[in-house]
């Protein structure tokens, strides 16, 4: 990080105080800015960069026709949305989901700026997305409606413009296909997508990257603090991509994976879970029920989240922790998998607590390292040893929460405020020496 101006006198210089504090209930977008501003406030950033840094340069809504299986026509909203480039090209994810609107494509966006810089590699943050149910579509229909969105945007993204990837409801299958639709123009262009099928160009290692970010990050916070992950005990909330690998790293690093739940069921096992042939069940059988180590309980039995243990991941959804359940939480590290699965409020309370948050867009940052591993893999035409992609995504979360730490003890502040002090400054470093 640069060299940064004395924090400015501000509400809070008390690290378990209150952190954002609003009347006023803030759109997606609009929280992501409150965090902005925040972090502005502590860096003395003038008003004018704070525009720069809080309004996106560019967003697009388009109408996507395309005829169904049944030969009739249907038109979806699809966005991509651009942030800010001053790093890098624009880097982020493609969601289809039924929900999906402009302003969460923004704020997704936005927090693509920060987690791309808090890592330290040279993107900038975008988004897209369609508001489809993907679940509701046949093989065709699904790849008719992504070749579609690439053809309707294609003049915007580029391998040196914008490098789309998987996200919520899109996987290596429509990277492939987005992929072809986009050389159908411009020629072969692998740098276009990642997340991308090993055959066409992925890298073997993104599928795990995520997960492994997050274990990497747990055992690096607890070194700081004097601790070791062996024997510690790890709950998981969400055993799919993030869940899965975090317990399997963790597992690896001989901490104590203790409880998974996710959907179909919680197991528990107080000695600990064999997360390899628990892995093994799920891929097999789609469900955690029915595996024949441990205890199995239903969601409605049992909630998962809440309990005891030195460390709880929550890996699934987002606002699974809140003022509902804040109470009951019996963890003394929290390292969220998922992208916001603590509220505001809830985390304003986990604070006061005591209980350690180590922020998403820092812990689940490993998928962003993986993908850039695999953008400059594809542009360099050459492939890395697995060794070599395992060590760098050591090296880039490490530095990432050495950073975050400093700036944490400097300002007297909480992991995710750091994070965002982090991010910010070194997108408004960028900002100042290309003369904005």
């Amino acid at each position: 990080m640069g060299e940064v101006p004395a924090p400015r006198k501000s509400r809070r210089d008390n690290r378990k105080g209150p952190m954002i504090q609003s009347t006023v209930k803030l759109t997606p977008f609009g929280a992501v800015n409150a965090r902005v501003n925040r972090a502005s406030d502590l860096l003395g950033i003038k008003e004018n960069y704070r525009r720069l840094l809080t309004t996106c340069w560019r967003e697009v809504k388009v109408s996507l026709p395309f005829t169904d299986d049944k030969g009739e026509m249907n038109v979806y909203e699809g966005y991509r949305v651009q942030h800010n480039g001053v790093r890098g090209p624009y880097k982020g994810g493609v969601r289809f989901h039924p929900e999906v609107d402009l302003d969460e494509v923004k704020a997704l966006a936005s927090l693509m700026t920060w987690k791309c810089a808090i890592v330290n590699i040279p993107f900038g943050g975008a988004k897209g997305g369609i508001n489809v149910d993907p679940s509701k579509l046949s093989e065709r229909e699904l790849q008719s409606l992504s070749r579609r969105f690439m053809m309707s945007v294609k003049q915007m993204v580029g391998p040196y413009k914008d490098i789309m990837a998987p996200d919520v409801g899109t996987n290596p299958k429509v990277m492939g296909w987005m992929m072809d639709a986009y050389h159908q123009v411009h020629g072969y262009s692998p740098a276009i997508v990642t997340g991308k099928p090993v055959t066409l160009g992925g890298s073997p290692d993104r599928l795990d990257a995520t997960g492994l970010g997050v274990a990497m990050i747990t055992r690096r916070i607890l070194e700081e603090r004097k601790e070791f992950l062996s024997g510690k005990s790890v709950v998981l909330q969400g055993f799919g991509n993030v869940g899965s690998f975090a317990a399997l790293h963790l597992h690896r690093m001989s901490a104590k994976v203790v409880a998974v739940g996710d959907v179909t069921g919680v197991v528990r096992d107080a000695n600990g879970i064999d997360v390899e042939k628990l892995m093994a069940h799920f891929e097999a059988k789609r469900t955690l029920a029915g595996f024949n180590e441990g205890e199995f309980s239903s969601r409605e039995q049992l909630d998962v989240l809440t309990l005891p243990c030195d460390i709880l991941v929550p890996a699934a959804l987002g606002h699974v922790i809140h003022s509902g359940n804040m109470d009951k939480i019996k963890a003394r590290y929290i390292i969220e998998g998922a992208n916001g699965p603590v509220t505001p409020e809830a985390d304003e309370y986990l604070n006061k607590q005591g209980i350690i948050v180590v922020p998403d867009i820092l812990a689940n940052a490993g998928g962003v390292v993986g993908s850039y591993f695999e953008w400059a893999q594809n542009i360099q035409v050459h492939s890395w040893e697995r060794t070599t992609t395992k060590l760098e995504l050591d090296k880039f979360m490490s530095a990432a929460l050495a950073g975050v730490s400093s700036a944490a003890k400097k300002f007297n502040i909480n992991y995710r405020e750091a994070a965002f002090v982090v991010g910010v400054d070194r997108v408004y470093q960028a900002a100042v020496a290309r003369g904005h």
